[in-house]
Protein backbone atom coordinates (compact mmCIF):
# COMPACT_ATOMS: atom_id res chain seq x y z
CA UNK A 1 0.00 0.00 0.00
CA UNK A 2 2.92 2.66 1.27
CA UNK A 3 4.41 1.48 -2.30
CA UNK A 4 0.94 2.66 -4.12
CA UNK A 5 0.71 5.52 -2.84
CA UNK A 6 4.36 6.65 -3.30
CA UNK A 7 4.26 5.93 -6.99
CA UNK A 8 0.54 7.77 -7.04
CA UNK A 9 2.12 10.72 -5.48
CA UNK A 10 5.26 10.42 -7.68
CA UNK A 11 3.15 10.65 -10.78
CA UNK A 12 0.98 13.60 -9.30
CA UNK A 13 3.92 15.56 -8.99
CA UNK A 14 5.46 14.83 -12.15
CA UNK A 15 2.45 15.65 -14.23
CA UNK A 16 3.29 19.29 -13.14
CA UNK A 17 5.77 19.38 -15.85
CA UNK A 18 5.04 20.53 -19.81
CA UNK A 19 5.02 17.61 -21.61
CA UNK A 20 4.81 17.37 -25.63
CA UNK A 21 1.52 18.27 -26.88
CA UNK A 22 -0.03 15.53 -28.28
CA UNK A 23 -0.33 14.65 -31.67
CA UNK A 24 -4.10 13.84 -31.55
CA UNK A 25 -5.05 12.51 -35.08
CA UNK A 26 -8.80 12.76 -36.40
CA UNK A 27 -9.38 9.39 -35.83
CA UNK A 28 -8.22 9.64 -32.35
CA UNK A 29 -10.41 12.76 -32.01
CA UNK A 30 -13.45 10.74 -32.97
CA UNK A 31 -12.68 8.13 -30.65
CA UNK A 32 -12.65 10.79 -27.89
CA UNK A 33 -15.56 12.39 -28.36
CA UNK A 34 -17.26 8.76 -29.02
CA UNK A 35 -16.10 8.24 -25.07
CA UNK A 36 -17.30 11.56 -23.67
CA UNK A 37 -20.65 10.69 -24.98
CA UNK A 38 -20.59 7.84 -23.86
CA UNK A 39 -19.77 8.94 -20.14
CA UNK A 40 -22.17 11.91 -20.23
CA UNK A 41 -25.27 11.12 -22.10
CA UNK A 42 -26.46 7.06 -21.79
CA UNK A 43 -28.87 7.24 -18.69
CA UNK A 44 -26.84 4.21 -17.30
CA UNK A 45 -23.42 5.99 -17.41
CA UNK A 46 -24.88 9.43 -16.44
CA UNK A 47 -26.06 7.88 -13.57
CA UNK A 48 -22.59 7.55 -11.84
CA UNK A 49 -20.69 9.99 -14.24
CA UNK A 50 -23.57 12.86 -13.35
CA UNK A 51 -22.10 12.41 -9.45
CA UNK A 52 -18.78 14.19 -11.02
CA UNK A 53 -20.33 16.94 -12.52
CA UNK A 54 -22.53 17.37 -9.27
CA UNK A 55 -18.83 17.72 -7.07
CA UNK A 56 -17.42 19.81 -9.70
CA UNK A 57 -21.15 22.45 -9.54
CA UNK A 58 -20.98 22.25 -5.50
CA UNK A 59 -16.87 23.03 -5.71
CA UNK A 60 -17.48 25.82 -8.09
CA UNK A 61 -19.60 27.34 -5.23
CA UNK A 62 -17.28 26.50 -2.86
CA UNK A 63 -14.04 28.36 -4.73
CA UNK A 64 -15.98 31.35 -5.36
CA UNK A 65 -17.05 31.75 -1.76
CA UNK A 66 -13.59 31.29 -0.66
CA UNK A 67 -12.19 34.02 -3.06
CA UNK A 68 -15.00 36.46 -1.83
CA UNK A 69 -13.52 35.80 2.11
CA UNK A 70 -16.82 34.06 2.82
CA UNK A 71 -16.52 31.33 5.20
CA UNK A 72 -17.71 27.91 3.99
CA UNK A 73 -19.90 26.00 6.18
CA UNK A 74 -19.68 22.60 3.95
CA UNK A 75 -20.82 20.70 1.16
CA UNK A 76 -23.61 17.79 1.02
CA UNK A 77 -24.02 15.57 -2.29
CA UNK A 78 -26.33 13.05 -3.18
CA UNK A 79 -26.95 9.95 -5.15
CA UNK A 80 -29.83 11.66 -7.59
CA UNK A 81 -27.64 14.71 -8.53
CA UNK A 82 -28.53 17.14 -5.87
CA UNK A 83 -26.07 19.02 -3.40
CA UNK A 84 -26.17 21.74 -1.09
CA UNK A 85 -22.72 24.16 -0.30
CA UNK A 86 -23.57 26.23 2.72
CA UNK A 87 -21.59 29.11 2.76
CA UNK A 88 -21.86 31.96 5.27
CA UNK A 89 -21.41 35.68 4.12
CA UNK A 90 -21.73 39.43 5.39
CA UNK A 91 -22.59 40.89 2.28
CA UNK A 92 -25.18 41.03 -0.90
CA UNK A 93 -22.61 40.73 -3.73
CA UNK A 94 -20.05 37.97 -2.17
CA UNK A 95 -23.39 35.65 -1.93
CA UNK A 96 -24.26 36.62 -5.13
CA UNK A 97 -20.81 35.20 -6.75
CA UNK A 98 -20.51 32.53 -5.06
CA UNK A 99 -23.88 30.85 -6.41
CA UNK A 100 -23.51 31.96 -9.67
CA UNK A 101 -20.68 29.86 -10.17
CA UNK A 102 -22.30 26.56 -9.79
CA UNK A 103 -24.00 25.16 -13.59
CA UNK A 104 -21.15 27.15 -15.73
CA UNK A 105 -18.35 25.53 -13.79
CA UNK A 106 -18.70 21.63 -15.17
CA UNK A 107 -18.36 23.82 -18.61
CA UNK A 108 -15.19 26.05 -17.95
CA UNK A 109 -13.58 23.30 -16.18
CA UNK A 110 -14.14 21.20 -19.38
CA UNK A 111 -12.92 23.35 -21.48
CA UNK A 112 -9.53 23.88 -19.44
CA UNK A 113 -9.37 19.99 -19.35
CA UNK A 114 -9.62 19.86 -22.99
CA UNK A 115 -7.09 23.10 -23.71
CA UNK A 116 -5.03 21.18 -21.58
CA UNK A 117 -5.14 17.99 -22.79
CA UNK A 118 -4.88 19.12 -26.54
CA UNK A 119 -1.33 21.83 -25.45
CA UNK A 120 0.66 18.96 -23.20
CA UNK A 121 -1.08 20.30 -19.86
CA UNK A 122 -2.89 17.14 -19.76
CA UNK A 123 -1.43 15.31 -16.57
CA UNK A 124 -1.05 18.28 -14.88
CA UNK A 125 -4.76 18.80 -15.11
CA UNK A 126 -4.95 15.26 -13.93
CA UNK A 127 -3.13 15.84 -10.77
CA UNK A 128 -4.97 19.14 -10.45
CA UNK A 129 -8.13 17.30 -10.39
CA UNK A 130 -6.92 14.41 -8.10
CA UNK A 131 -5.77 16.88 -5.41
CA UNK A 132 -8.61 19.37 -5.60
CA UNK A 133 -10.56 16.04 -4.69
CA UNK A 134 -8.50 15.18 -2.31
CA UNK A 135 -8.41 18.57 -0.88
CA UNK A 136 -12.49 18.57 -0.68
CA UNK A 137 -12.78 15.85 1.31
CA UNK A 138 -12.42 18.67 4.04
CA UNK A 139 -15.74 20.23 3.20
CA UNK A 140 -18.08 17.08 3.08
CA UNK A 141 -20.53 16.99 5.49
CA UNK A 142 -22.46 14.13 4.74
CA UNK A 143 -21.59 9.92 4.38
CA UNK A 144 -23.01 9.88 0.98
CA UNK A 145 -21.13 12.70 -0.22
CA UNK A 146 -17.91 11.10 1.26
CA UNK A 147 -18.25 8.19 -0.78
CA UNK A 148 -19.15 10.46 -3.87
CA UNK A 149 -15.70 11.66 -3.52
CA UNK A 150 -13.57 8.52 -2.48
CA UNK A 151 -15.45 7.37 -5.63
CA UNK A 152 -14.11 10.07 -7.69
CA UNK A 153 -10.48 10.18 -6.25
CA UNK A 154 -10.18 6.48 -6.97
CA UNK A 155 -10.83 7.30 -10.57
CA UNK A 156 -8.64 10.00 -10.66
CA UNK A 157 -6.06 7.70 -8.86
CA UNK A 158 -6.19 4.81 -11.31
CA UNK A 159 -6.03 7.12 -14.17
CA UNK A 160 -2.93 8.67 -13.03
CA UNK A 161 -1.64 5.34 -12.04
CA UNK A 162 -2.47 3.05 -15.28
CA UNK A 163 -2.88 5.31 -17.95
CA UNK A 164 0.58 5.96 -19.67
CA UNK A 165 1.59 9.32 -20.04
CA UNK A 166 1.41 9.52 -23.63
CA UNK A 167 -2.31 9.19 -23.98
CA UNK A 168 -3.02 11.09 -20.62
CA UNK A 169 -3.83 14.14 -23.04
CA UNK A 170 -6.41 11.80 -24.77
CA UNK A 171 -7.96 10.79 -21.38
CA UNK A 172 -8.02 14.61 -20.11
CA UNK A 173 -9.62 15.82 -23.49
CA UNK A 174 -12.08 12.74 -23.15
CA UNK A 175 -13.14 13.60 -19.74
CA UNK A 176 -13.15 17.40 -20.54
CA UNK A 177 -15.81 17.08 -23.36
CA UNK A 178 -18.15 14.86 -20.99
CA UNK A 179 -18.15 17.67 -18.37
CA UNK A 180 -19.05 20.39 -21.11
CA UNK A 181 -21.63 17.49 -22.16
CA UNK A 182 -22.96 17.72 -18.76
CA UNK A 183 -22.98 21.55 -18.14
CA UNK A 184 -25.21 21.70 -21.38
CA UNK A 185 -27.41 18.71 -20.01
CA UNK A 186 -27.71 20.73 -16.51
CA UNK A 187 -28.97 23.86 -17.96
CA UNK A 188 -31.69 22.01 -19.35
CA UNK A 189 -32.51 20.28 -16.44
CA UNK A 190 -32.22 23.58 -14.58
CA UNK A 191 -34.95 24.90 -17.39
CA UNK A 192 -36.86 21.98 -17.14
CA UNK A 193 -37.23 23.15 -13.04
CA UNK A 194 -38.60 26.42 -14.45
CA UNK A 195 -41.01 25.32 -16.94
CA UNK A 196 -42.68 22.08 -15.85
CA UNK A 197 -41.20 21.53 -11.72
CA UNK A 198 -41.68 24.64 -10.30
CA UNK A 199 -42.10 22.85 -6.61
CA UNK A 200 -38.42 22.51 -6.71
CA UNK A 201 -37.90 26.26 -7.26
CA UNK A 202 -36.71 26.77 -3.88
CA UNK A 203 -33.82 24.52 -4.98
CA UNK A 204 -32.90 26.36 -8.40
CA UNK A 205 -29.58 28.50 -7.99
CA UNK A 206 -31.39 30.88 -10.33
CA UNK A 207 -33.95 31.21 -8.32
CA UNK A 208 -31.98 31.64 -5.38
CA UNK A 209 -29.89 34.66 -7.27
CA UNK A 210 -33.70 36.11 -8.16
CA UNK A 211 -34.38 36.47 -4.57
CA UNK A 212 -30.99 37.79 -4.05
CA UNK A 213 -31.32 40.72 -6.54
CA UNK A 214 -34.27 40.33 -7.98
CA UNK A 215 -33.33 39.78 -11.58
CA UNK A 216 -35.66 37.17 -13.31
CA UNK A 217 -34.46 33.78 -13.22
CA UNK A 218 -34.46 33.76 -17.16
CA UNK A 219 -31.45 36.17 -17.30
CA UNK A 220 -29.48 33.89 -15.00
CA UNK A 221 -30.25 31.18 -17.19
CA UNK A 222 -28.68 32.60 -19.81
CA UNK A 223 -25.76 34.30 -17.93
CA UNK A 224 -25.17 30.51 -17.11
CA UNK A 225 -25.40 29.39 -20.59
CA UNK A 226 -23.54 32.32 -22.34
CA UNK A 227 -20.42 31.26 -20.34
CA UNK A 228 -21.13 27.37 -20.87
CA UNK A 229 -21.27 28.14 -24.61
CA UNK A 230 -18.00 30.59 -24.24
CA UNK A 231 -16.38 27.48 -22.64
CA UNK A 232 -17.70 25.30 -25.53
CA UNK A 233 -16.22 27.83 -28.31
CA UNK A 234 -12.63 27.62 -26.11
CA UNK A 235 -12.62 23.77 -26.40
CA UNK A 236 -13.86 23.60 -30.21
CA UNK A 237 -10.97 25.80 -31.44
CA UNK A 238 -8.29 23.30 -31.21
CA UNK A 239 -10.44 20.29 -32.18
CA UNK A 240 -11.25 22.54 -35.40
CA UNK A 241 -7.65 22.55 -35.97
CA UNK A 242 -7.57 18.44 -36.16
CA UNK A 243 -10.59 18.26 -37.86
CA UNK A 244 -9.28 21.52 -40.73
CA UNK A 245 -5.98 19.41 -41.31
CA UNK A 246 -8.21 16.16 -42.70
CA UNK A 247 -10.36 18.19 -45.00
CA UNK A 248 -7.26 20.08 -46.37
CA UNK A 249 -5.21 16.87 -47.06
Amino acid sequence: MTDVAGSLWDRIVSGFSLSPSPQVTATELVIVIVLATALSLPRASWRYFGLLATVTHELGHAFAALTTGQRLGGIRLSLDHSGTTTTYSRGRLPAVWSTFWGYPVPGVVGAVMVWSGFNGWGPAAMSVGTLTLLGSFLFIRNAIGLLITAAAVLGCALLVLFVPPEFTGQVVIALGLALLVAAVRDLAKLAKVHLRRRDRLPTSDAHLLYRATSVPSVVWILLFAGVVAGAWWVAWQPMARVLLAVTTQ
